[in-house]
């Protein structure tokens, strides 16, 4: 069976040992038969669910500046103690307690060193000492720690206790403000402790975490008490006396009594919650007074205004246009701006043999392969065109909108196409004002490793503002629309502009109070 290795947390069967344990720690979980805890990131789709209720997380505000770079890293605590101490309901509790979207939990489980046959056997016999620092992939936990706490995107490894082994699958992880990462020997290694802002050590009596883990291993994993105790006096006791205890030192603070603790519990939310209100920072004003009286960008590029496009312009102009015509010319638009976007991708020539057996010299596409992305909603309007164009063509989707007391926007779902890192992306918005959403999916995609100048922006309309700030924070992203607009009012809107594209496309009304939507014109 699975080894009993360290960080599963209380478990619940009925018996003395439960008796024992009422005694000693009446907040143990004792709810339902707790399984190993592998605590993972519970970023897809945006909620927490935690042991008393599901968290709608809110949108993540920007996490970056003007200029496009991420300045605001996530903030990371460490959460360290014995095997059974509690560790993942301590960690739970700050999750609820913290109330904030995007918190990213991160288990030291994820990281056992996948084993070799010889150890597979030992683990089998209970000799596999699965509590020590060589058990685990310092390397790869630290490097997935550090791009987490810049932003990035990460695949964290799944592990799987019945093989000592990596599943195939391994979760995607992206876009946390705090991260809570978890573990016996999370405090085991020079570099790891670099990342950690704060540190706290749950600090839970040795015969609790014993009893705990006894009746885990007995009542979950059918061993007998034999075994258990055998492997719990080789490997567990010592490794913690070895490794784990002494790091107590190092902690910022320390937690005794673990998950019941709400003083403790209290001043870890309190010091987080102040440490985020720092980091705060506001994108959208920053942009409306940038680049003023700037020439346009040399990776702008405007369809050429045909009296067919200027046309169409006036009819989607228009505020009498009906609904039906606005769709019907807004869709001719959209046409005709993909198939403009994609002469800009890279071509190579490539001979083909004409049904008459001659040769013609042509061209192909050269780069792998193409992705679309829309900003949601209005720019899911634009899939349409696309995939009419580009055959089998895959689609992701970013929903970004306007926080209204903060004016500023936010990320709020996400799901992007598996491997999109090589792709050439299409990402497709109806009107750019400020340039704020565009500018926050764009770093959505860059967190992914797409690369700069792969990344296409389609728009019908865009507002100069949005031109400079996209182009001053991404100088490689190709920005491509029909038309440039030079003004934008003190409500962010597109002047002479479409007014709200969104809603004159779906026919929803002007929006209310309570949820505005944003497409089309704040953006």
């Amino acid at each position: 069976g699975p080894p009993s290795g360290p960080g599963a947390g209380g478990a619940a069967g009925e018996g003395s040992l439960d008796d024992l344990l009422r005694h000693r720690c009446p907040l143990t979980p004792s709810l339902s038969p707790r399984k190993r805890t592998t605590s993972q990131s519970k970023t897809e789709p945006p909620l927490l669910r935690t042991n008393k209720r599901t968290i709608y997380t809110a949108g993540r505000p920007p996490w970056y500046n003007v200029t496009g770079t991420t300045f605001k890293e996530a903030f990371v605590i460490g959460l360290c103690g014995g095997s059974a101490s509690g560790k993942t309901t301590v960690a739970n509790k700050i999750i609820e307690a913290l109330d904030v979207p995007w918190v990213v939990l991160l288990s030291m489980d994820s990281f056992y060193k996948v084993l070799s046959k010889d150890e597979q056997e030992q683990a089998a016999r209970n000799e596999y000492n699965f509590d020590h620092p060589d058990a685990f992939d310092f390397e790869l936990l630290v490097n997935i720690l550090r791009k987490l706490k810049k932003g990035k995107s990460i695949k964290v490894p799944v592990y799987d206790f019945t093989t000592h082994s990596r599943r195939k699958e391994w979760k995607t992880v992206y876009g946390a403000n705090v991260v809570i990462f978890e573990g016996i020997l999370a405090f085991a290694n020079k570099e790891l402790l670099k990342l950690l802002d704060m540190k706290v050590f749950v600090d839970t009596d040795s015969d609790i975490r014993l009893v705990r883990r006894l009746k885990r291993d007995i009542t979950e994993r059918g061993r007998d008490i034999g075994g258990v105790i055998k492997q719990y006096n080789k490997f567990v006791k010592p490794a913690f006396e070895q490794y784990i205890e002494p790091t107590v030192q190092v902690a910022d603070i320390v937690v005794p009594r673990g998950g019941e603790n709400f003083v403790a519990l209290d001043l870890i939310v309190q010091h987080v919650h102040s440490q985020l209100e720092k980091r705060e920072i506001t994108v959208r004003s920053a942009l409306a007074s940038a680049h003023q009286g700037q020439p346009l960008p040399r990776t702008l590029s405007v369809l050429e205004s045909t009296p067919q496009v200027r046309g169409m312009h006036t009819i989607i102009r228009n505020k009498d246009t009906n609904r039906d015509e606005f769709i019907f010319y807004s869709k001719r638009l959209m046409r005709l701006l993909i198939e403009h976007a994609l002469s800009f991708l890279p071509l190579k020539p490539v001979s083909v043999e004409t049904p008459q057996g001659t040769v013609y010299v042509g061209k192909r596409l050269s780069g792998k392969r193409i992705t679309g992305v829309s900003i949601l909603r209005a720019g899911e309007t634009m899939e349409q065109a696309l995939m009419a164009v580009c055959k089998d063509i895959r689609l992701g989707k970013i929903l970004i909108q306007t926080n209204h007391q903060t004016g500023e926007p936010e990320l709020h779902y996400l799901r992007l196409p598996k491997d999109i890192s090589e792709d050439y992306v299409i990402l497709m918005d109806s009107t750019v004002s400020t340039g704020a959403a565009a500018l926050m999916a764009v770093r959505v995609l860059l967190d992914h490793d797409v690369q700069e100048d792969k990344i296409f922006l389609l728009s019908l309309l865009m507002a100069e503002m949005g031109v400079h700030s996209v182009a001053y924070a991404f100088p490689k992203v190709r920005i491509i629309t029909t038309a440039v607009d030079k003004k934008v009012n003190d409500k962010f809107h597109i002047i002479p502009g479409i007014g709200n594209f969104g809603d004159r496309y779906f026919g929803t009304d002007a929006p209310s109070d309570c949820y505005e939507s944003d497409e089309g014109m704040d953006f």
